[in-house]
């Protein structure tokens, strides 16, 4: 193999690692761009579960059993 051979797949190998160095940095910092979303997320199903919750034992409370006016 010739230097110029060697010299040409190194340079190849470099552009390829840069590549994915990019790719991979690019990717990072979209999943962490999506972890803060989840989280966002996360709270604020938290937030209307408990809503839920206080409207959902507010009406759930029994109706007064009172005898109609006519008896």
């Amino acid at each position: 193999m010739s230097d110029e051979d060697l010299s040409a797949r190194v340079t190849l190998l470099e552009e390829t690692i840069a590549h994915q160095s990019r790719t991979i940095e690019d990717l990072s910092g979209e999943i962490a761009g999506l972890w803060k979303i989840i989280d966002q997320l996360q709270f604020r199903v938290e937030r209307l579960t408990e809503q839920f919750r206080a409207l959902e034992d507010a009406t759930l409370e029994a109706p007064v059993i009172a005898t109609p006016p006519h008896y």
